[in-house]
Parts: structure tokens; sequence; C-alpha cells
């Protein structure tokens, strides 16, 4: 069996967190490389971090190394970059891009992303505009499997507190059960599922370019 390199983007994000926490514990992963701003403190035999300077992007290239799959949870808030849209594209879109490009050339084979539902490049909304130029420009890219996880709302407790995000998750909870048919792809959905599914997917090793809304994300985890 091949022990395979994993890559994450956003390791100590929502998603990230839970996701580190799988591919530790997952027996086809000997390595996990976890690229960030400033340093994290995580002891593990398996666990490599590594600080980067994501604005070099020959800094990138040598943090990367070598590997097999690339994990992207990475994103900011409109809060953090202070309503700044140039900023926000620099961490949403520049980061992934810049870092799947460095991916295909360093050999890694998967890329798996998470991105967000009602995606799409002409969208009016900046969000899902920008999240619609994200996959756009990474299935151009010629990884041999490449995944896309649009969730809804997220569920989990996060280190910071967003309170328009905390009342949209009081609220889509409550109404969840209405949530039939089409409309099923905005029910909420636990990150720590989402993290589960990503590394399920990776490990079918399925070629080619696979999008997951909440209805295929519940089909990873069964």
């Amino acid at each position: 069996m091949h022990r395979k390199t994993a890559v994450v983007l956003g390791a100590t994000g929502l998603i990230g967190q839970h996701l580190v926490q799988e591919l530790l514990e997952n027996e086809f992963f000997s390595r996990v490389r976890m690229l960030v701003r400033r340093p994290l403190t995580l002891k593990h035999p398996k666990a490599e971090v590594q600080v980067v300077d994501f604005n070099d992007e020959k800094d990138i290239a040598a943090r990367i190394d070598i590997g097999d799959v690339i994990f992207c949870c990475i994103g900011t808030t409109r809060k953090k970059v202070k309503g700044n849209k140039t900023a926000y594209r620099k961490v949403d879109y520049d980061i992934p891009i810049i870092t799947a490009r460095l991916g295909v050339q360093h050999g890694f084979n998967q890329f798996l992303m998470v991105s967000a539902i009602g995606a799409n490049p002409l969208a009016a909304n900046f969000y899902l505009q920008l999240k619609g130029c994200i996959e756009e420009d990474i299935t151009a890219l010629p990884f041999e499997s490449i995944h896309i996880f649009r969730p809804s709302i997220l569920l989990g407790k996060r280190e910071e507190f967003r309170l328009g995000e905390s009342i949209g998750k009081t609220v889509m909870n409550a109404l969840s059960f209405l949530l039939i048919g089409g409309w099923r792809k905005y029910k909420p959905i636990h990150a720590a599922d989402v993290a589960s599914a990503m590394v399920a997917a990776a490990n079918k090793e399925i070629a080619g370019v696979h999008m997951y809304e909440y209805d295929q994300i519940q089909n990873l985890l069964m």
C-alpha cells in the first residue's frame, strides 16, 4: 500500500482542524504537511508544520516540497480584511491557485478544496463569484483528480465569534426540515463531516473532476 503525503492549506480553520486530525489518524497517509502563516504547535509523528510567506511564491514552492494530495480549506472573512476585496481575493483566490499550480509542478496528483454552495463566476455576490472563479481555474489544471466541496452553512465551534453566521445557523437549523428536494443542498452541515468526506474522497483515488453538495457529501460518509 502506497502511503501518501498530504499538504493542507487552512489547517487552523473550522474544517481544517478536523481535516488534520482525520489525516493524522488515517492509515493511508504517512505525512501531513501544514502550510501556515504563523507557528503552530502540534506534536505527532506524521505532522509537519511549515511556516510560509504566502506573498513569496518561491517560499511556497520550497515549503510545499513533494507529495500526493493537496487539501485546500483556506479562506478569510470580510471583517478580517476590513472589506478590502483585493485583500480578500489574495487569500481566497491567489493562495489556492498559486499552490495548486506549484502542486502540479511538484508531482501532486490530487487537489481537494472547500468552495461554497452557489459558487459561480457570474454570480452578483462577490464571495460566490470569487469561489466560482477559483473552481473554474482549479478544474483547468492537469491533476489526475479534483474534488470540490460546496457546503452551505457550517456547523461547529469556531475560535472567533461571527454574529451573522451564528444567527444563520440558528435559523437554518430551525428550518432544516423544510429543505427538501432541490433545497436540500442548503442544509447546514457539520464541519467535521466535510473533513471526513474530503479524506474519503482522496482515498477513493477516482480520476476526473467531482463536485459535492450536501447529499454527495453525506454519501461519502456511508
